[in-house]
């Protein structure tokens, strides 16, 4: 079937989300509503304690799974696709032989930090490099991943000798290995996290390259997040895929245009807090990033993140023997009493830290309830020392807007809400990152109304978590 030419009354738009544990197909329609969704969990592979590894086949398969079941559901429905969109983890890496599609190299994951040691050579040139890139010099993003392809796995070396060698982000790859062009191209939400992009020229950086010993002619060509990338076949139709971006950066579209007033968490594997501006702002400790770009706008905005949140609590389910920690949560997070500090590095510590290599550790002895909320607490404390980072930047962020996996739990939201003094709003629909990448494809509508109202937290007083989070600091900067 060909790609329909007319739109129809009422179109659909196909969004694509590859996260860390998950492959998704999510289909909306033009004022936001869900018409249909399919999940295939995928694999994690942990080698060694700070490498983190995935299977490039696996979630080129997840997602074809996800893709053909999510469009079949719809049955005559399906017509009214008009494009397609995708969202992936970003800062993950992979190589791959341009001639064939096949990967040379695993998925290294975002939280990989396999290179730590050799990227400390650069440490000298960690300030210019923040000023090209927006970035903290650090093993978490691409750069020094793909280096360490290009110096330790002989399929990638060779590739690059006989000059069929493609390397860069994972969405370049699941780009090229999905569409019929099979195209080399990256976006700038991608391509910004590989630590090679420089966030004026938006181009990879010749300067750059050069630090890291990075060749350019295997990368993916730099294009704008609504691009022509190609043609996504599900059995017999043809969409034209047309938004590519990374899942945080979708996210941040759930609930439509940016509120100016609004910094806006998600919290899934990392937490991760982002405020939207239209030019490069800068703060000492944070995170500059480009989310959107296009013809006609540039979203940028500055970004803390704190790589253990759902990964702390699995962290302590493997070292502290608690099992099915999640399920107990809502139980626990209600209870009332003191509860031990938990100093959270795990993945390492983020924003506005950035220690790559870091002892997690609690204070204080607890039962597991107790333990297990000091986790919860440790991220709470982390994303405010983000947020208060932030206010120094005017104007000062007045409301916080939550998503993700870990933001259905009503304790960690109310906690958030209470240590900030913000009201915070947590959106009924979960699928931040799906509903922000239809809201993308569909052109930015002013109309994108919520099918049902989210849940409001207002600041109430808490004066143990307020004193747990002062004590907290001092111990984070005694153990700093």
């Amino acid at each position: 079937m060909a790609c329909a030419s007319a739109t129809p009354s009422n179109p659909l738009y196909l969004c694509i989300d590859q996260g860390g544990h998950a492959s998704r197909a999510l289909v909306f329609d033009s004022r936001g509503v869900l018409h249909a969704s399919s999940l295939r969990e995928v694999g994690v592979h942990v080698p060694q304690p700070d490498r983190l590894e995935q299977d490039p086949e696996e979630l080129v398969a997840s997602l074809h799974a996800v893709i053909v079941e999510a469009v079949a559901s719809l049955g005559d429905k399906a017509d009214r696709i008009v494009g397609a969109g995708i969202a992936t983890q970003r800062s993950s890496i992979v190589c791959w032989d341009r001639r064939t599609g096949a990967a040379l190299s695993p998925v290294i994951s975002w939280q990989d930090r396999r290179a730590h040691e050799w990227l400390s050579r650069l440490a000298a040139q960690a300030n210019e490099v923040q000023r090209r890139t927006g970035l903290m010099l650090s093993a978490h993003y691409g750069a020094s991943k793909l280096r360490w392809c290009l110096d330790h796995l002989p399929a990638v070396t060779a590739a690059r000798r006989e000059g069929h060698l493609a390397m860069g982000p994972l969405a370049s790859f699941l780009l090229f290995r999905l569409l019929e062009e099979k195209p080399l191209l990256a976006d700038p939400a991608n391509a910004a996290r590989t630590l090679l992009w420089n966030i004026r020229t938006m181009d990879w950086d010749p300067w750059l390259l050069e630090r890291f010993g990075v060749p350019q002619e295997p990368l993916p060509r730099c294009v704008p997040t609504h691009h022509p990338f190609g043609i996504l076949r599900a059995k017999e139709r043809r969409i034209p895929l047309t938004v590519a971006t990374g899942d945080q950066s979708a996210a941040l579209f759930s609930l439509g245009a940016l509120q100016p007033g609004a910094a806006y968490i998600n919290m899934g594997t990392g937490a991760f807090i982002q405020r939207a501006f239209k030019q490069v702002p800068e703060a000492d400790g944070l995170l500059t990033g480009m989310v959107y770009f296009d013809t006609d706008r540039a979203v940028f905005v500055l970004e803390g993140t704190v790589n253990g949140a759902g990964a702390a609590l699995q962290w302590a389910e493997r070292e502290w023997g608690l099992e099915n920690i999640e399920a107990y949560l809502p139980e626990w997070l209600a209870r009332a009493g003191d509860v031990p500090l938990f100093l959270n590095g795990i993945g390492g510590l983020g924003a506005p830290y950035w220690v790559a290599e870091f002892d997690s550790r609690l204070i204080g002895n607890g039962e597991p309830w107790q333990k297990a909320v000091a986790v919860v607490e440790s991220i709470v404390f982390l994303l405010q020392t983000n947020l208060e980072r932030m206010q120094e930047f005017p104007p000062a962020p007045a409301s916080l807007v939550v998503s993700g996996g870990l933001a259905r739990y009503d304790g960690l939201c109310q906690r958030l809400s209470d240590l900030s003094g913000l009201a915070l709003y947590r959106p009924a629909e979960h699928e931040a990152t799906a509903r922000g990448t239809a809201y993308l494809l569909a052109g930015f509508p002013g109309d994108w109304p919520e099918e049902k109202p989210g849940t409001p937290f207002e600041p109430k007083q808490n004066t143990g978590l307020k004193q747990r989070y002062q004590r907290w600091r001092a111990e984070m900067q005694r153990a700093l």
